[in-house]
């Protein structure tokens, strides 16, 4: 029996100082304790530390995801903002 390859998230971390982050991964929990811990890349939390995952969705591959990780990233702030409250 074939195992499912585990999906794709692409993923927008809120940080204390309001700032907003966008990433993707296969594991939200382990990398949004990443970014708490300030470990394994993502500098971007050297400044302020991760509050909480405000977005997230779902891709079946990696390639879709990175495509709509560069599309929400370059969204202005207030698109983002509107994206996350959907």
């Amino acid at each position: 029996m074939a195992t499912k390859k585990a999906d794709w998230f692409v993923y927008i971390v809120e940080a204390e100082n309001g700032h907003l982050y966008t990433g993707i991964t296969t594991d939200l929990q382990r990398r949004f304790s990443e970014h708490q811990a300030k470990q394994v890349g993502a500098r971007f939390f050297n400044t302020s530390p991760a509050k909480k995952i405000v977005y997230q969705e779902s891709h079946p591959n990696r390639s879709s995801a990175s495509k709509r990780e560069a599309a929400i990233k370059k969204l202005k702030r207030k698109d983002k903002i509107d994206l996350i409250a959907q």
